[in-house]
C-alpha cells in the first residue's frame, strides 16, 4: 500500500502553504506556528503529527470494534504532544499522551481490553519514537 501527499508554498516562514493527499481533493492549509516565529493561523507539522496519532488510534479501534462484534456508539480521543530536546539538544516531538472516551457499549472490560489491544496495534502508534501514554474511559 502507499499513501500520496503533496504540500506547495511559497519561500518565508511567514507565508502558509497547502497540503493535500492524493485520495483527498480538499487542501489543508498549514503555516509555522507562534511558538517557532511564524504567523499561525493554518495547521502545522506538529499538529498533523499528533493528528496522525491520534486518528490511527481511532481507526484501529473502529476495526478490531467491528471485527469482536463490540457494539459501541461514539469513541473520542483527545490528545496533547510534548515537544522537547533530547539528551543530544536535537528537538523531537518527546510524549503523546492519549486520552481516550468511548460511549453507548454494555461490556465495560471487553472494551478496555479492546481499547488496549488498540494502543499495540495501530501501525502510527507503532512507528514513533515518541513515549506514548493512555488513558481510558468506558461509559
Amino acid at each position: 500500500m502507499r499513501f500520496r501527499v503533496k504540500s506547495t508554498g511559497p519561500s518565508g516562514i511567514q507565508t502558509p502553504w497547502e497540503t493535500q493527499a492524493e485520495a483527498f481533493e480538499m487542501k489543508v492549509p498549514l503555516a509555522v506556528p507562534p511558538e517557532f516565529d511564524g504567523p499561525g493561523g493554518g495547521l502545522s507539522p506538529e499538529d498533523l503529527y499528533a493528528f496522525a496519532l491520534a486518528n490511527c488510534f481511532v481507526a484501529t479501534f473502529k476495526v478490531i470494534a467491528e471485527k469482536s462484534k463490540l457494539e459501541f456508539t461514539d469513541i473520542s480521543a483527545q490528545g496533547e504532544l510534548t515537544l522537547d530536546r533530547n539528551e543530544s539538544g536535537v528537538p523531537w516531538m518527546k510524549a503523546f499522551h492519549l486520552v481516550v472516551s468511548l460511549s453507548g457499549t454494555k461490556d465495560t472490560d471487553r472494551a478496555l481490553r479492546l481499547l488496549e489491544k488498540t494502543s499495540q496495534s495501530c501501525m502510527i502508534l507503532n512507528s514513533v519514537k515518541t513515549e506514548k501514554t493512555f488513558e481510558f474511559r468506558v461509559q
